[in-house]
């Protein structure tokens, strides 16, 4: 059984996101999502500054150049992560010259600086722009000057600049004239320094400067920026292989994301893992001090609810920032009153794996297995097969019709008319709704956002604005407020009024008159009699084919508009989006009303829980391989996690993970539940990691021997060498516990282990010198570091 579950897993579930190696590891650990004020940089180590650069290289922030409010530096200061605490940097050569908006990247062992802002701020002379590349070498601590043949990029200050295929590419920036937008690179290897100009290919970004750049994926991000009159809040990415931009553009898909941060410029965009986090910047006028994130998986922007305690820095500009392991520092930049800041913080990055809810549910509507129903759509009854407990689960409505269904199904079983089927991998869906006054295809498209919350209506036509499209999605509106399920209307709404354009405005006007659709058909009305759309409008050839009734709606809705109406009075798909997620209904239906459409039961220990095959087999390829291979006897499955059976309240917990995606847990259930993804062959190890960030927050000295017991009961390795590396660490006051007494003897034999193990480590040289090996030299035993400290008394 196992062997199958682990083969379905291997060929359904990506191997890279599940890793199942994942350690616990000996504190001390920050709260994820927390800021954390760390020590400011004093004045006798290196001014308060903006308009700087920092890198990271191993386990240290280098900080170079900006200006104090009074002149421009060139200093090189460094912050040790370990120590927490401000140095200055040795350099040996030349240094560049004091600059600001100039740009440093990490390449190798080594810090590239190239152009800037450069001459006296005060005397206002020699200011200018450069273009020359400074390399200074870390293990050295030297600066050293690259000089070029042949053509070179213009002169520039606040540009963006990024290291990829063993190369320097700098983009954009400002000339001293005009913004920039072209493309440079130069190789960072090998004797021959050749600046080389980039063909940028597809969509550009506007000509533009003071923005950020980061790599991810094989592609560099640009976001926002001055642009002057194009200055907007679009992402932009850049494929470093095919030499090609492109927008990255999103507003064609009906899901409730979050928007795009405001349009900025000064701020600084960092990647780690699967996002890219956006802090700071001047953002019309205002400072703020929100920090977003976008998920290349998802391609969604959200905005980043940071730890209760955090100590957030406030909104500024023209500050830096880099990523040290699983955190990110912001230093310095302009604030309140044109000050410059000397501050640092520390923001604890998560990086959890995504959540594959959404993904996991699309999979099996779209393999069509398990199916237990079938829906008849349109007037020609197509056939749409689905499961009954995602129906029931996102639409009211559906959830009526499937249980008149299945009370007339029992009925004529009863009768004798028809026949109980068995439920099995391959058997066709014996219950069966018609939904007449649906069309095929947009109900497709509305069963696809059920089960993902999500739906892309361009699939067929690329265009979002064009006819068709249009149509298409107001048919989606009209089945949503049949289905009554109010966060798709609101979405569609939504993407109708983004879309509506004169070539499709007349047909959607149309199109909402005769649906019913009366908010989608006053915001037709509105748009057309605008003044700069009523003319071009009413005289195309569209305007003149119009039925009478709505041509004499829009001249009469052109002489006398109607009157604003109060804010309670809005129609019910206005802007805000309103309605449950896929997650707040599937918590719904498992705490209340979804053990009516059970077909499994889950057995724990002598509890039951009611199952959906479903569900379970979307989510866990265990369930999958079990359920493709055999109907347990009486449809019950024994649940346990390896060789142990879980707590009732573990699997409670393990359910709502399954279901909806909760990882909220106590840490007794994550202890259960730790190898459970290994187990059950999930998408990916989510689970497990949050599993893993709440033992290591919460088991403490007073409980860390009730967990070394229940690890050692359930073989979980990891967590019980964690659980003795915490008890060798408070050995003084987990050794005075009565529990102690009680502990079997393997694990105190356990204990004694670690100990010596840990003393070993730490354990002062012999007193007597060793002996030589009989087949060795002395210089081989005396070149050993730890006999000379030994020797010399150290």
């Amino acid at each position: 059984m196992q062997n199958i579950a682990k083969l379905i897993s291997e060929q359904l579930r990506n191997p890279n996101e599940l890793d199942i190696s994942l350690r616990m590891e000996f504190g001390p650990f920050e709260t994820v999502h927390k800021w954390k004020r760390m020590s400011e940089c004093y004045e006798f180590v290196g001014a308060r500054r903006s308009k700087h650069t920092a890198i990271a290289y191993k386990d240290a922030i280098y900080v170079f150049g900006g200006d104090n409010g009074k002149s421009m530096l060139n200093d090189l200061i460094r912050f040790d992560i370990r120590e927490k605490s401000w140095t200055k940097t040795g350099c040996m050569g030349t240094p560049p010259a004091p600059r600001y908006h100039h740009s440093a990247v990490v390449y190798r062992s080594s810090m590239f600086v190239f152009g800037g802002y450069t001459g006296d701020i005060l005397a206002n002379s020699n200011l200018t722009n450069k273009n020359d590349l400074f390399e200074y070498k870390f293990h050295s601590a030297q600066w050293v000057q690259w000089k070029f043949t042949g053509q070179e990029p213009v002169p520039r200050s606040a540009h963006g600049a990024a290291v990829y295929d063993d190369k320097l590419w700098i983009f954009a920036g400002y000339d001293g004239n005009a913004r920039l937008n072209d493309m440079w690179t130069v190789n960072l290897t090998g004797e021959n320094h050749q600046w080389e100009r980039v063909e940028q290919k597809g969509q550009c970004p506007p000509t533009s400067c003071n923005f950020p750049v980061a790599v991810a994926r094989g592609k560099m991000y640009v976001f926002s920026g001055q642009s002057g009159a194009k200055i907007t809040n679009a992402l932009f990415q850049f494929d470093f292989e095919s030499l090609t931009w492109s927008r990255v553009c999103t507003e064609h898909l009906l899901r409730c994301a979050g928007p795009a941060p405001a349009r900025r410029y000064g701020h600084v965009m960092l990647a780690h893992g699967r996002h890219l986090y956006v802090f700071g910047g001047a953002a019309d006028n205002t400072l703020p001090a929100d920090l977003h994130c976008y998920d290349l998986d998802t391609q969604m922007w959200s905005v980043v609810h940071t730890a209760g305690d955090s100590q957030i820095p406030s909104g500024r500009l023209f500050h830096a920032g880099a990523v040290v392991g699983d955190a990110m520092y912001i230093f310095g930049g302009t604030v309140d009153n044109n000050v410059r800041s000397g501050e640092l913080f520390r923001f604890q990055l998560s990086n959890y794996p995504r959540c594959t809810l959404h993904d996991d549910f699309g999979r099996i509507l779209k393999s069509q297995q398990f199916c237990d129903i079938t829906l008849l759509v349109g007037p020609e009854q197509v056939p749409v097969v689905a499961h009954q407990a995602m129906l029931a689960a996102r639409s009211q409505y559906l959830r009526a019709k499937i249980k008149e269904a299945r009370e007339e199904l029992e009925k004529r079983i009863e009768a004798g008319e028809e026949k109980a089927s068995e439920v099995t991998y391959k058997s066709k869906p014996q219950l069966t709704v018609k939904l007449t006054e649906a069309t095929p295809e947009a109900f497709r498209m509305v069963l696809n956002y059920i089960y993902t919350d999500r739906i892309d209506p361009t699939e067929k036509d690329e265009d979002p604005a064009s006819p068709a499209t249009i149509l298409l999605v107001m048919e989606v509106l009209r089945l949503a407020f049949r289905l009554n399920i109010p966060r798709l209307r609101g979405l569609c709404a939504r993407f109708l009024r983004a879309n509506l354009c004169y070539s499709n405005v007349l047909q959607a006007l149309h199109a909402a008159h005769h649906a019913n659709l009366h908010c989608i058909k006053e915001y037709c009305l509105r748009f057309v009699v605008k003044d700069y759309n009523f003319t071009p409008i009413v005289m195309s050839a569209e305007f003149e084919a119009m039925e009478q009734s709505l041509m004499v709606q829009v001249i009469r809705r052109r002489q006398q508009p109607p009157a604003k109406q109060p804010p309670a009075l809005h129609h019910d798909c206005d802007e805000e989006i309103i309605g449950t997620t896929l997650e707040q209904d599937m918590c719904v239906f498992v705490s209340s009303g979804g053990a009516e459409l059970a077909d499994v039961k889950l057995r724990v220990g002598s509890t039951m829980r009611p199952g959906h095959r479903s569900i379970l087999a979307a989510r866990a390829a265990y369930f999958e391989a079990m359920f493709r291979s055999f109907s347990p006897e009486d449809n019950i499955v024994n649940i346990q996690i390896c060789d142990t059976i879980p707590s009732e309240e573990a699997f409670d917990s393990l359910l709502r993970y399954v279901y909806y995606g909760d990882t909220n847990m106590p840490t007794e259930d994550s202890l259960y539940l730790f190898q459970a993804p290994i187990y059950y062959g999930f998408t990916n190890n989510r689970l497990q990691v949050f599993c893993k960030h709440n033992l290591q927050s919460n088991v403490t000295p007073e409980n860390v021997l009730a967990i070394l017991q229940a690890a050692d009961r359930m073989r979980a390795a990891d967590i019980k060498e964690y659980a003795l590396k915490m008890i060798v660490h408070h050995f003084g006051s987990v050794a005075r516990q009565d529990a102690i007494k009680n502990l079997p003897q393997p694990l105190l034999v356990d204990i004694i282990w670690a100990i010596a193990e840990e003393q070993q480590l730490d354990a002062p040289l012999p007193l007597q010198p060793r002996s030589l090996p009989s087949s060795s030299s002395a210089d081989t035993l005396t070149d050993d570091p730890d006999y000379v400290r030994h020797r010399c008394g150290k």
